[in-house]
């Protein structure tokens, strides 16, 4: 069987793990052949390929991003452009396509699966909420990589006196920002699943000072939003092809207020695309490895339209459909354990 493979969508440490553990497990229980697409859909659109092989996918296991690259490019937003797809994979002679991607990614999956194509989905994003699965590979690097900045501004923070705003991924869950925030001992945690007060949380830094912790450590999302009309923040008005904006620039705005409210010197760090790159853990690259497999296994089962997933730490499988149809949201366990390591009266802030 000829088998091709794309990355869409943002980067993330884990993808070539993905990529290596298809191709080796296609190549040596399967006898199968491989294509790459390049850049995402778009590779499969302009059909811009490259070979995948052994050598292809040799050391690749810890290396960040993708040898395959990627773009938000969305053939159903181009004339002719799913039409185009499905003629380039009969053109090399593709009797299956891998795709690995989040929800942007795998709603053209869809769309192709509706219209003939034989597609199996690998889910990936950063924020970690793809419906259907319980953890996505990125996350445990990106919660690392954020983890290890709370430490180190935590002894600045402490010299200076001074509040420091760390912002971190997460457009519509909160997931990084619970999680590094708790494992980081942040202060305040702010997520998209839970407007904010911004006077709650000036009182909530002005109750530490009074109690002798002249700092503080705030960890919000950059999808977090206040619980007036604002929205989200953003760097500027353009959207992508999926009709996403930019979001970026929440830690700034609210290191601004945050210093206008208490008097406190207040700093922001935005930690970018730093959580996208580098080597992924050893748990991304074993989860990532296991995601692989459990794709060409799908593959060779013909369970076309589906979406590998984990459920309960074992290797299952959702319909695509199902899959996009839902974000997975922070849910109120995650916030209780914020909540539990703070007194009654923080509390407002952090919900």
């Amino acid at each position: 069987m000829k088998v091709g493979i794309l990355t869409g969508g943002g980067d993330c440490p884990g993808l070539n793990a993905v990529i290596r553990a298809v191709v080796r497990k296609g190549v040596f229980h399967y006898n199968d052949e491989f294509v790459g697409f390049m850049e995402g859909w778009r590779g499969v659109m302009e059909n811009i390929i490259m070979p995948l092989d052994l050598e292809a996918v040799g050391g690749i296991l810890p290396r960040g991003g993708t040898i395959l690259r990627s773009s938000r490019t969305n053939p159903a937003k181009k004339e002719g452009g799913l039409e185009r797809c499905i003629a380039n994979l009969k053109k090399e002679k593709v009797d299956a396509l891998v795709a690995i991607g989040g929800d942007d990614t795998q709603s053209v999956s869809q769309k192709l699966f509706e219209l003939g194509v034989h597609v199996v989905a690998v889910p990936k994003t950063i924020d970690n909420d793809v419906g259907g699965t319980e953890v996505c590979f990125g996350f445990d690097t990106a919660v690392s990589i954020a983890t290890e900045a709370i430490d180190r501004l935590h002894t600045t923070a402490e010299a200076h006196n001074r509040v420091i705003m760390v912002e971190v991924m997460g457009r519509n869950s909160g997931w990084i920002a619970i999680y590094a925030g708790i494992a980081g001992g942040a202060d305040v945690i702010l997520i998209p699943e839970r407007p904010f007060d911004i006077e709650d949380i000036a009182a909530t830094l002005k109750r530490r000072h009074q109690r002798g912790r002249y700092f503080s450590i705030i960890v919000v999302a950059e999808g977090a939003k206040p619980n007036s009309s604002a929205g989200v923040v953003t760097e500027s008005d353009k959207v992508d092809e999926f009709g996403h904006e930019r979001l970026g620039g929440i830690g700034n705005v609210l290191a601004r207020e945050i210093e206008k409210r208490t008097g406190f010197e207040t700093r922001a760090v935005v930690l970018g695309h730093t959580q996208r790159g580098g080597s992924p853990t050893s748990f991304d690259r074993m989860l990532a490895t296991r995601y692989g497999i459990g794709a060409i296994d799908l593959v060779h089962r013909g369970e076309w339209g589906s979406m590998v997933a984990i459920q309960a730490n074992h290797i299952t499988s959702v319909r695509i459909a199902d899959a996009i149809s839902k974000t997975r949201y922070v849910g109120q366990e995650f916030i209780d354990v914020a909540l539990s390591l703070h007194d009654k009266q923080e509390e407002k802030a952090l919900r």
